[in-house]
Formats: C-alpha cells, structure tokens, sequence
C-alpha cells in the first residue's frame, strides 16, 4: 500500500492539472469519475455473471499426424525464436526480457506469421504442450481475456485450413473452456478506461461461439461488438484511439467477424459489413505514398506488414489474408476492392492531403487531449510529409520505451518550457473540467496547404493560442508557427527524418535513399541533428535523425521553416 501512496504522491506533486482537478473535486466544483464494475459491461445486464461451460458440437477436419520434421522460427513481439523438432516443452520454459514477447507467445500470434514453408505440424505439436502446462492452469499472462481471445480466433482460423489439432476431444474442450475464462476477465473497467480490447473480447467469444455450437458465447460476443462498436469509433467510421495501427488492427477484427457472420447467415453480418466499410474506407486517407505513417501507438498484435493485405492496393494473396480459407479471402477481397472514395476524417481529427508532388497526413484529435485508451501520442499537429513516393519528415512510432516515444519530444511539433501541448489525460478528468484547462485543437484545409490552431499550451503562464501553417508551392514547403502570449518562453521546434542528414549553409540537406536532395532551413536558429530511432513493428526500428531548434523568443514570437527540393 506504502509504494502505491508514494506513487500517487509523485503524481500529484508532478502535475499541476491533477493538483487543480483535486483542488475542483474537494469543492465539489467537477464530478469523480463515473462508478463502475470492473469485468462487468452494463450491455451484458446487471445480472450477468458470467458465461457457462457449455459443450461443444463442432466437427473439424484433422491435422495430418505426426511430429514436425523441420525447424521453425517463430516470430514473437520483439524477438524470433528457433525450435528443432522435439523442443515444444522447452518453449513455455523460457523466460522473455519483454513481456509482449511472452503474451505473443500465449496469443499464438506466431501462427499467422509462419512461412509458407513451415511444417503446420508444429502448431499442434506447440498447441500440446501449452494445453499440457496452462490449459486447466489458469494463469495471467496465458489467460488474460485479450490472450485468450486472440488464441481462440487464431487457432479456429488455423484449423479451418489446415485441420484441429488433436486430440479432438481434449483441443475442443479447452477451447469450449476458453468462453467462460475470457468471460470472467473481460476487459471492462468503466466508460472512460475501457479500450478496444473488450471488442476484441467480444471477437474471441463470437468466433468460439459460431465456431463450436456455444450459444450463450455468441450472444455475449455479439452484444459486447456492437455496443462497443459505438462507443469505440468516431462518427467517420475511424477508430477514436489516436493510432493508425490500431485503426488497422480493428480493420481486421471486423472484417473476421463479418465474415464467420456471413457464413453462419447471423444478422450482425449486416452491421458488422457496414462498420467494416467505413473503416476500411478510412485507409486510402491513411495511406501515403511512402507506405503508411504509424501515427500513435504501434501495437505488439501483429506486425503493421502483416496487415498490409488490407491497405489500398494490398496484395489480398499475402499477410493475414493469405491464413483465410479461398471463399473468405475472395469475399474480403472483393469487398475491400469495390470500396468507394469516401471522404476524410478531419472532423475527428485526421486530414490527409496532396499538394502536386507533396502529400502529407496530419492528426490532432478534435478535443487537443490524448485519448484515454494510451494508444494516442502527445501528437497535436504531428504529421507525416512524403514527396513523391519518398518519405521526407515522418513520425517515429514507438519502441518498448514507449512512454517517452509518446511525448511532443518524440514528434514533429513544438513543445514550450518542456511542456506537452496538452497536459496527460486522465480518466477522472471529466470534460467540462478539461475544456476550461486546454481548449479543442482544430486542423483546416484550403488551396494552399494546412492549418492548425489549439490551446493546449494557454495553461501555461502568459501563454495563448499557438497556429501552424503548412504552405505548398511547387517544390517548397514553408512551416509557419505563431505563439500568442507575453514575456520570454523556452521554444523548441522538432523534425525527424529517414534521411541522409547532411549540414548546410543556413540549415541541413536531406538526401533520399534514391539520391534526391532536399534543402531544410530555418531562419531563427540552428539545426542540430541527433540519431533516434524510427519503429517499423513493436521491437523492429531503423535509423533515423531528429532535428532540433530551440529559441528563447519573447511572446508573441512567429518562426519559419522550410523544405525545398534541389
């Protein structure tokens, strides 16, 4: 209990917003949090208490017999593991620096990762000795609802391609026994800590449902989807958790339910066909030319490549798609394929934009404020700027310090006297109590390029609202920043890059793996380059370099940046 005080302690002492939330709340000027029952979502009834263990009634084709007769590296979170035959047990014995490799390991998140050439014989033999050592040993990193939940979705699609692992009656009763396990630890904690892992909850319960004959398992999956489902999105159909990986990961959860709902004739098919359009749909908005910017969080479910079968374009042949049976792939396919051009999401805080060869994605969520699921980032006005099919200004992802790689440090923005843009948000904030601390950010389009305005740094002392421009004419791109307020203030301005980073007369050239050369500039302050790292999938990055300026202007301060292609 003393090291939980002494936590909340350094919090409190940390934050001013917190201390000023406290100070509101003993007043009973803001309310607390809403009251809730953690694992209990009100859409399941107030006398829901769980599922039963209902009985199977499912028959699948079996997995040929046998041990494999090859090796097989299995691709974890971070890591990759090689197993010779006959070394199954050992796996479960190891012990991972990263807890995501760990939990990959339970999810069987491997499996839809294996090589064509993989022996499909190491899943059962992997599958026998996990049920052997957890499957009636419950354990929290084995059984966590979200684990569970994937491993029963994984497994089922798996066997309806390659066979059930046997033994039958013992692979079927474990998984029978996964609904009422997930059940028990839904993850529900209340309207404003609740993320997307209790649609994903609901997936894994709908899948077994459908999969084995459980009906009590298909209706708690059904009704947790589609009330999650509006509460989770934006009206745009765009996932409202601050993370373009995250948006792809729901993309294919929907589309995995729709389709076990379609050819089980459920009328959720029809919902679930019309959310995964306008999800999918958001894609194409997503996607730039150079591949697609990892705003936000970048998830440890599966790599943002496995996925790309599902972006505009995508081979439908390959990725997560290439583990559906041929009618579900082509189905899908299809669907993704006759998507219409929708329009953005900017109103929910994403715009994507091309100007001749420049396209860019910005994001900033309409309230300023990160979302409360923590896969957002402090990324108000971040973005993402390709030229051509080259990536010239990017955002960084994460890594597994994924707390500082979520701050304005860590993104192509600005910070004032360290600060954040918008301070970190909390569930017990409740709106009206956010709105008088930071007001909305708002992201414009016209002709000639990009704005936004916000006032999340007006909690600052004499400090107002700050505006960015982005100006495109031909080859060139001005960034033009104005701070509001009075007195001298701490400024820092930061980019980064894949690019080669050279130092120039009056700034730095950026130089493209194809050899083209771009001139950065600013007319206040130098450009000092440091190495980081730029994160393709949880554990996997590349080189990168970030560029910092720092001033010390006097308020109202406007400054300059710009990019030119030579």
């Amino acid at each position: 209990m003393l090291p939980a005080l002494l936590r909340k302690t350094r919090s409190l002492s940390a934050d001013p917003v917190l201390r000023r939330w406290l100070g509101a709340r003993l007043l009973l000027r803001t309310p607390g949090e809403p009251a809730f029952t953690a694992h209990r979502p009100p859409v399941l009834g107030a006398s829901w208490a769980g599922l039963p263990l209902e009985s199977p009634r499912a028959a699948f084709p079996p997995l040929p017999p046998g041990p494999p007769d090859r090796p097989i590296r299995l691709r974890l979170p971070g890591t990759t593991v090689t197993l010779e035959p006959g070394a199954a047990t050992s796996l479960f014995e190891r012990k991972f620096a990263d807890p995501e490799a760990e939990r990959g390991l339970h999810r069987f998140g491997w499996v839809p990762l294996m090589d064509p050439g993989d022996d499909p014989r190491w899943v059962g033999a992997i599958w026998a000795a996990w049920r052997a050592r957890f499957g009636d040993a419950p354990s929290l990193a084995a059984w966590r609802a979200d684990v569970a939940a994937d491993r029963a979705a994984t497994l089922l699609t798996f066997a309806q391609t390659h066979g059930l692992p046997g033994p039958a009656a013992d692979t079927l009763a474990v998984l029978a026994a996964h609904g009422p396990a997930i059940a028990a630890r839904l993850d529900y904690f209340g309207p404003r800590r609740t993320t997307s892992r209790l649609f994903k909850n609901g997936r894994g319960l709908y899948r077994l449902g459908l999969a084995l004959g459980l009906p009590a398992a298909t209706d708690a999956g059904a009704r947790l989807m589609l009330s999650e489902a509006e509460r989770i999105f934006r009206p745009s159909g765009m996932l409202d958790e601050g993370s373009s990986h995250d948006h792809l990961l729901m993309t294919r959860a929907l589309a995995d339910v729709w389709l076990a709902a379609t050819a089980h004739g459920r009328p959720e098919a029809v919902p679930f066909e019309a959310r995964l359009r306008a999800a999918a749909g958001h894609l194409v908005h997503l996607c730039l030319p150079g591949g697609l910017p990892l705003i936000g969080r970048i998830a440890a479910d599966a790599p943002p490549a496995h996925l790309a079968c599902l972006l505009p374009g995508g081979d439908r042949d390959s990725g997560w798609m290439a583990t559906l049976p041929r009618p579900d792939r082509d189905r899908l396919a299809t669907l993704l394929d006759g998507l219409p051009l929708g329009p953005g999401a900017i109103d929910d805080g994403w715009l994507s934009a091309r100007f001749g060869a420049w396209s860019g994605l910005w994001h900033a969520d309409p309230e300023g404020w990160g979302s409360l699921s923590g896969h957002g980032h402090q990324d108000c006005g971040g973005f993402e700027l390709h030229h051509q099919s080259e990536a010239i200004l990017i955002d960084l992802g994460n890594g597994p310090d994924s707390a500082a790689d979520a701050t304005a440090s860590a993104h192509n923005g600005l910070t004032i006297d360290g600060a954040d843009p918008y301070p970190l948000n909390r569930p017990c904030y409740a709106p009206a109590f956010r709105d008088k601390i930071a007001g909305p950010a708002v992201l414009a389009l016209d002709d000639s390029g990009v704005a936004l305005a916000h006032h999340g740094f007006r909690r600052l002392r004499n400090v107002g609202m700050t505006e960015r421009r982005w100006l495109f004419s031909g080859d060139r791109v001005v960034i033009r920043d104005r701070i509001d307020g009075r007195d001298r203030h701490t400024v820092v301005r930061r980019l980064y890059t894949p690019c080669a980073v050279e130092r120039a007369e009056r700034g730095v050239i950026l130089t493209t793996a194809s050899g083209r050369r771009f001139h950065l500039a600013a007319g206040d302050a130098p450009l000092l380059p440091s190495p980081c790292r730029r994160w393709l999938a949880h554990g996997e990055s590349v080189p990168a370099t970030g560029l910092v300026l720092s001033l010390f202007p006097q308020l109202p301060w406007t400054g300059t940046l710009t990019i030119e292609a030579l």
